[in-house]
């Protein structure tokens, strides 16, 4: 069988998998990263980012016979950049995607800028995403200095020579995602040097092949087709195996980010919906709430989560009547509606810390549900299948509490990794992503939705002003049998 390298280089790691058309993992390794912080300041050194691939990709291939290998592609993390030199050397170091120092630069992007970032379906940019920091960068920079995205500078040493960068790294660095170019009028008016820039293509598209120096380095054939990558939530979206119009990826980690395919591109008034584009050319929508497992690290520091589940499930059963709490890591939320003042709350009084375990996983389980009532309005397909990822989905009792929140089957896979996506989307056509994307579980809901505690918590949303009430509306709509 033909063997696909995926690659994911993250925040924290850099890691490399080998992995057949049937799904069979061949081989896999991790290296860290080391990161550099000081208040807003977030930065990498990205020749840690090379040697650290090739060291993950070289052990990752030991037991792999070279002439089965065909492809490889690598993630990266969304709205990291730095400047290189003509040679693919790096001028700077990498600005992680969290680095806030272009405050600065901010309101010139979104002036001139408005009328592209409002078609594209976003309404302003930010601090951490990748253009405003670009133009800080370029303050002080030689005239021949080349923007590069995170795995832009590692596809150009595997491939020896200057690549394109694709359209999902390049969304937060201002790419026109609907023409698929970029809006040089806009650049031109920031004093952007556009001659400088890559080209641009869909993921999945050939840049190149491994040259003789970079496969010497990194265990990777020479000659090894190089296929441009995406983001690492995208990545992990095509580990997911949710892919087709419909379906969507739940991740409940530390907080919940949903992604989904549409056909057509979602226009959100909001602003807390915006999309990527898919190798296909059909969009990838999706937001990332504020709330999520991080409370329980926050107030279950050391506790075992599993007695806890285990009480939960023996005392409560599918019982409605039990405080709920709106779970939120950190002031403010962002998905599915934008409220920069919102705090955490809870309705009711837990008795004990059983039913403050339970109030939380109930009121992100309400969360959820409501990000799909909010999906749902803004007219995205939302009856396809739900991947669930993520650390909650270690809990059985918080899957199965979300299963029947939702009212819908919910769907494990064995492996959803972003370096599974990647080497899904290096084999493109010529692989099966129904094989190499393996189901570990599919989860059916067997307790009833909690349709009146949903209800007062969306109501509780609203009378707090957060929740718009058209949102609040449609969940009731959704919602009345």
């Amino acid at each position: 069988m033909s063997v696909w390298i995926g690659v994911d280089l993250g925040t924290q790691s850099v890691r490399a998998m080998a992995v057949t058309d049937s799904g069979e993992l061949l081989g896999s390794a991790s290296r860290p990263l080391t990161s550099h912080r000081d208040g807003p300041r977030h930065e990498q050194d990205p020749e840690q980012w090379w040697r650290e691939l090739a060291a993950a990709t070289t052990e990752a291939l030991r037991d792999v016979p070279p002439e089965r290998i065909r492809g490889v592609a690598v993630a990266a993390t969304s709205g990291t950049i730095l400047l290189t030199g003509p040679d693919g050397q790096a001028l700077t170091p990498g600005l992680m995607y969290d680095d806030r120092r272009a405050t600065a630069e901010v309101e010139r992007v979104n002036a001139a800028g408005a009328a592209v970032w409002e078609r594209l379906g976003y309404q302003r940019m930010q601090a951490n995403w990748a253009l405003p920091k670009l133009l800080w960068l370029l303050r002080d920079a030689p005239p021949d200095a080349r923007p590069a995205h995170q795995n832009d500078f590692v596809n150009r040493r595997l491939v020896g020579r200057e690549v394109a960068t694709d359209l999902g790294n390049a969304l937060k660095t201002g790419v026109d995602l609907i023409d698929e170019r970029w809006p040089y009028e806009v650049f031109d008016e920031l004093g952007v040097p556009t001659g400088t820039l890559p080209g641009v293509v869909r993921p999945g598209t050939t840049l190149g092949t491994v040259c003789a120096e970079a496969a010497a380095i990194t265990g990777i054939p020479a000659g090894t087709p190089v296929i441009a990558g995406t983001t690492d939530g995208c990545a992990a979206q095509l580990g997911a195996g949710a892919m087709t119009p419909g379906s969507w990826n739940s991740v409940m980690g530390t907080t919940l980010v949903l992604k989904g395919v549409t056909r057509e591109l979602i226009h959100d008034p909001l602003g807390v919906v915006y999309s990527h584009r898919a190798p296909d050319g059909s969009w990838l929508p999706g937001g990332a709430s504020s709330t999520g497992a991080g409370v329980l690290t926050r107030e279950f520091a050391g506790r075992d989560l599993d007695a806890l589940s285990t009480q939960a499930a023996t005392r409560f059963g599918h019982a409605a009547e039990l405080p709920v709490t709106y779970p939120l890591v950190s002031r403010g939320e962002r998905f599915p509606f934008v409220a920069p003042e919102a705090e955490g709350f809870t309705l009711g009084d837990p008795a004990d810390d059983v039913e403050r375990y339970v109030a939380i996983l109930r009121g992100a389980a309400f969360v959820e549900r409501l990000c799909f009532d909010y999906l749902d309005l803004l007219g995205a397909p939302v009856d396809g299948e739900i991947v669930l990822t993520g650390g909650a989905t270690k809990s059985a009792y918080w899957t199965q509490l979300r299963a029947d929140v939702l009212g819908r089957p919910v769907t494990l896979r064995e492996n959803a990794e972003p370096a599974l996506g990647m080497a899904v989307l290096a084999a493109g056509e010529a692989g099966d992503p129904a094989r190499m994307i393996r189901t570990r579980e599919v989860v059916d809901p067997v307790g009833p939705r909690l349709d009146e505690a949903y209800l007062r918590f969306v109501a509780e949303l609203e009378r707090r002003g957060w929740l718009p009430g058209s949102a609040a509306g449609h969940a009731r709509e959704r919602t009345a049998p």
